[in-house]
């Protein structure tokens, strides 16, 4: 059917082989329901099935069975304007989060910099501490504007739905901090 639509034949490569999905499919219920019961690591899986290259019956059956997903949900996809829009919000909202994420984390380019695992956990959780030191703080800055019913009433729908608190333009990443820790800060105050 692949001329019945001309305009998808660069996506339209080969048909779903469901001869070797039916062959296989009581052991993919096997891997799944091993994976999701915890006796089996998908990295044993994995290793497994491409140990010799990817030749091994269940992983091909279960790469068409992938296909046949993938074409189902590019079906909807095109389909649906509401899902497009879904999808196009929830990645505006990542791409948001990670250029917050190359803000905080300036140094050596946002790069892991060291080979050592400890290095690199603490590289890690000293960003998750600024990103949630981030949302906190401007949690509590939306929170006490929108408290005060001049700016509560001017907000539309569209306004609420663009809502986050992954804004940075506030944040001077080169700043000095001078902490106290004998001193706890008054965050509402301050705002």
């Amino acid at each position: 059917m692949t001329d019945a639509y001309p305009n998808l034949q660069p996506i339209l490569t080969s048909p779903i082989d469901w001869k070797w999905v039916r062959e296989n499919y009581d052991d993919m219920v096997k891997y799944t329901a091993a994976l999701k019961k915890g006796t089996a690591e998908a990295e044993a899986i994995l290793s497994r099935f491409t140990k010799n290259g990817p030749k091994h019956p269940v992983y091909k059956a279960a790469m068409e069975l992938g296909k046949a997903r993938q074409t189902i949900f590019l079906c909807e996809y095109l389909n649906s304007e509401e899902l497009r829009q879904e999808i196009q919000e929830g990645l505006n909202v990542v791409e948001n989060w990670n250029g917050a994420n190359s803000f905080a984390w300036y140094g050596k380019g946002g790069e892991i910099a060291v080979n050592n695992r400890d290095d690199q956990e603490i590289a890690i959780l000293s960003l998750h501490l600024l990103q949630i030191c981030m949302v906190y703080v401007n949690t509590l800055l939306v929170q006490k504007v929108l408290s005060e019913k001049e700016w509560l009433n001017k907000m539309q729908p569209e306004d609420f739905r663009g809502l986050t608190p992954l804004f940075y333009g506030h944040i001077t990443p080169y700043g000095e901090f001078q902490l106290d820790m004998n001193k706890r800060i008054n965050i509402e105050e301050t705002i």
